[in-house]
């Protein structure tokens, strides 16, 4: 990135990302629109790899962004430990990313139905099938790969309690 502005601009509201597509793919019919999409709490390695991952199986990677209160909503309501804003910087700040959408919603549903990806990616170990109607009847396709990366915030989040647990003076 040339300048912080430049990650800034990659952090879209759902109507801004719908004509950023919209005008995508009337100036280019056969791009290839890539989803996927997580709360990304505390970044890791495994998360870069797996965005890596979806984003080549196509041009454009959108990574829809749970908000605060949703990740609230479907993991508990300590999480985030990390605020949306600067969850979504961290992704922007990923070369390869080319949009972030911050969705309220406790699942991307709505937000694939205004997408409309070629293809959305989830990994195994995060996959529900709920996903699966919206995109299929926009004409898109699931990928689902493996997650093999051994990585997860919740194995963080034990480690640090472990170490607290254990260090002198705690």
């Amino acid at each position: 990135m040339k300048n912080y502005i430049e990650v800034l601009n990659k952090i879209k509201t759902c109507e801004e990302i719908k004509k950023i597509v919209e005008t995508l793919r009337q100036e280019n019919p056969s791009v290839k629109i890539v989803t996927t999409n997580g709360a990304f709490d505390i970044m890791h390695i495994g998360h870069v790899r797996s965005l890596s991952n979806a984003k080549s199986f196509g041009d454009i990677l959108i990574v829809g962004l749970n908000s605060d209160s949703s990740v609230k909503a479907y993991k508990s309501p300590l999480r985030p430990i990390i605020p949306q804003r600067e969850r979504a910087e961290m992704l922007a700040s990923i070369g390869f990313i080319d949009y972030i959408v911050i969705f309220d919603e406790p699942d991307p549903r709505e937000l694939l139905n205004v997408i409309k990806p070629n293809f959305h990616v989830k990994y195994r170990t995060g996959y529900k099938g709920i996903e699966k109607d919206v995109v299929e009847r926009n004409g898109g396709k699931i990928i689902i790969t493996d997650d093999s990366y051994g990585f997860s915030t919740t194995d963080i989040f034990n480690k640090i309690k472990e170490i607290i647990e254990k260090e002198p003076g705690n």
